[in-house]
């Protein structure tokens, strides 16, 4: 493989959004730790299997979107992989199976690892969840009834990146369901949609041509800027619920400091009126996002 063509990978593969999707794997493992109940081999394997499904997601969106005609001259962010033509899309094909394959590998060893190896309900459960997680990645674009054009693309990131991230694997930590932890799950996954509703926002005029009826497409520019702040103002509240009902008064009188750095973000947006200036805040909420995971878990851990 020459160089030009292992860049495109790496391109295709978008090491930008890898922060994003670990977020809940550690905000979920770090609750489990402040309760003694972290399972080191269970991290991380969980952090590989999250890592895989973006990589998966990212690939097959690359696909997607290409055969669709979305990519094209005309949109806004950095060119795909198979729009450049230096990867084929046979060959793309073939890599979306692969890492299909690889991602249940490493989700089956870790729910295995996490239930002992026991075939009981909760395994087959957290198995149909994965299952369910690498179809989401693959029909985020990809085929005629598509989730991401049919504009459901922030409710999956909700669910995905959220609820299922950080719930599950709390509960593969812990074997136990805790009502209170849906709070930190659903400031991750607002935070995730937030990500995707910046990228829509991006590339809304592009999609409004081929009819990929994202949020901001039905909405309109203005509308989703709203949304947007929305998004970040209910995720900052719910975390601050979270932490004082766990009695970290300190944390939650400092969860300031990763959400000054977010909310920064969110009146950048607001006051935006080029969405080719948009795609810098991708990689600006995602990481803060991230730094907001961890900052939770060290607090929690103090």
């Amino acid at each position: 493989m020459n160089k030009t063509k292992l860049n495109a990978w790496i391109h295709a593969a978008r090491l930008r959004t890898l922060p994003l999707s670990v977020a809940g794997i550690i905000m979920g493992s770090s609750i489990a730790l402040a309760e003694k109940q972290f399972n080191g081999v269970v991290f991380t394997l969980a952090m590989v299997t999250t890592l895989l499904l973006q990589i998966l997601s990212n690939l097959a969106n690359d696909y997607g979107d290409y055969s669709h005609g979305t990519d094209n001259v005309n949109r806004v962010g950095p060119q795909r992989a198979v729009q450049s033509g230096i990867i084929k899309p046979r060959e793309m094909k073939v890599a979306v199976i692969f890492v299909s394959l690889l991602t249940l590998l490493t989700g089956t060893f870790l729910i295995a690892v996490a239930f002992n190896g026991m075939l009981s309900l909760r395994f087959f459960v957290f198995l149909i969840l994965g299952l369910a997680s690498i179809a989401a990645a693959i029909k985020y674009t990809v085929g005629k009834k598509n989730f991401g054009y049919l504009g459901f693309g922030d409710l999956m990131v909700f669910i995905f990146f959220g609820l299922v991230s950080v719930l599950g694997s709390y509960f593969l930590h812990t074997l136990k369901f805790n009502v209170w932890v849906l709070l930190p799950a659903t400031t991750i996954g607002l935070l995730s949609s937030g990500v995707l509703n910046i990228n829509n926002m991006r590339d809304m005029d592009n999609d409004r041509l081929f009819n990929k009826k994202t949020i901001p497409v039905r909405l309109g520019a203005e509308k989703s800027k709203i949304y947007h702040l929305v998004l970040l103002f209910i995720s900052a509240l719910l975390i601050e619920v979270f932490l004082l009902f766990r009695g970290n008064n300190l944390s939650a009188l400092t969860s300031f400091v990763p959400f000054l750095f977010i909310f920064i973000h969110g009146m950048a947006v607001a006051r935006n009126t080029d969405p080719g200036r948009l795609d810098p805040e991708l990689k600006k909420l995602s990481l803060s996002t991230l730094f907001l995971a961890l900052w939770c878990g060290i607090s929690l851990s103090l």
